[in-house]
């Protein structure tokens, strides 16, 4: 039933929130990453890559899939409650907002005390560009996207899933991003190999981030114009980024706080010109990574909220079908 999945979903969130992602426990994700890379190494060569990228994708979700399908169901059989605890532990793997709270948050703490080199070292752990040489604004700019864009990847897209399908939908989920963070590249190595793990990414992320990016201004009132107005700026600028989805976030976020991301960015030296979003009311400074912080823990218990809503309509809908018919 969907509502076992609901009561998971909303055990799970708790359980991150408390708990996180302790570095030495075992972790669904790393054994994906572990399996991807395998495969990877395997697959990606010769002609086909297209083909074989696709049947790489195939066989993780048929496995990852395959043995969340199987726990569930074994714990499911011995009692219910026994299911749902099961469900909200692997839940609570395919989410991260305790964790991207506290990668964000540690490149916060050395701009405090003003050592950028520190800040730069602890962001080049959570973003892909190069920080070397990044000034203090320019740190506050990419720690500020990774969290609106991962507030969808690694927080609302997964509990959405898990709403739908419970906890295979969400570790199929996570298997489908660490697929897309690994191989999902535009350059000659996984161009076309990665070319399924992206697309399919691409698409289970469309609604969770338009949804996420309307939850973010309904909970959070922006600082120097109006919710319509700022809803306004996310649907003109969201759809600048190169990607269909993660701008929906970082644009809902510079709109609430009245500031700009996007720019320039440097990729090992290569230079990478990104569509700017949001307009720049206030020049970014540090207390703005403490502020998207406090954007996505508004943001999650309506995002809860929600999939609650949907799934009551849901189950209502299908009892009143079903007792339709039988009369």
């Amino acid at each position: 039933m969907i509502v076992h999945h609901l009561i998971a979903v909303t055990f799970a969130v708790l359980l991150d929130w408390f708990v996180g992602d302790p570095p030495d426990w075992p972790h669904p994700v790393k054994w994906m990453g572990t399996l991807i890379y395998k495969l990877d190494r395997i697959m990606n060569r010769g002609s086909g890559k297209k083909a074989k990228g696709t049947a790489m994708v195939i066989v993780v979700l048929l496995i990852v899939g395959g043995i969340a399908i199987l726990v569930t169901s074994i714990f499911y059989y011995i009692h219910p409650a026994a299911g749902i605890f099961m469900e909200a532990m692997l839940i609570s793997t395919a989410i991260a907002q305790k964790s991207l709270k506290e990668a964000s948050l540690s490149v916060y703490d050395p701009l405090v005390t003003n050592n950028l080199e520190e800040a730069r070292e602890k962001l080049s752990w959570i973003v892909g560009r190069d920080t070397e040489r990044l000034d203090e604004p320019e740190i506050v700019r990419a720690a500020v996207e990774t969290v609106a864009e991962n507030t969808s990847d690694g927080i609302t897209a997964p509990l959405f899933w898990a709403a739908i399908g419970g906890a295979p939908f969400a570790l199929i989920y996570r298997a489908i991003n660490t697929c897309d963070s690994m191989v999902g590249y535009k350059n000659e190595k996984y161009l076309e190999f990665g070319w399924a793990s992206a697309k399919l990414d691409d698409l289970v992320n469309w609604l969770p981030s338009r949804l996420t990016s309307l939850c973010m201004i309904i909970m959070n009132r922006p600082m120097y114009t109006t919710r319509m107005s700022a809803w306004k700026m996310v649907r003109r600028d969201a759809r600048k980024h190169p990607s269909p989805n993660s701008g929906w976030g970082e644009a809902a976020v510079a709109a609430i706080m009245g500031i700009q991301l996007g720019g320039i960015n440097y990729y090992k030296g290569i230079v990478s010109k990104r569509a700017t979003m949001g307009e720049e009311l206030v020049p970014l400074e540090k207390n703005h990574m403490v502020a998207a912080n406090k954007i996505v823990t508004a943001t999650v218990p309506l995002f809860l909220a929600v999939l609650w809503l949907g799934g009551i309509v849901f189950e209502v809908a299908i009892s009143w079908c079903q007792s339709t018919l039988f009369i």
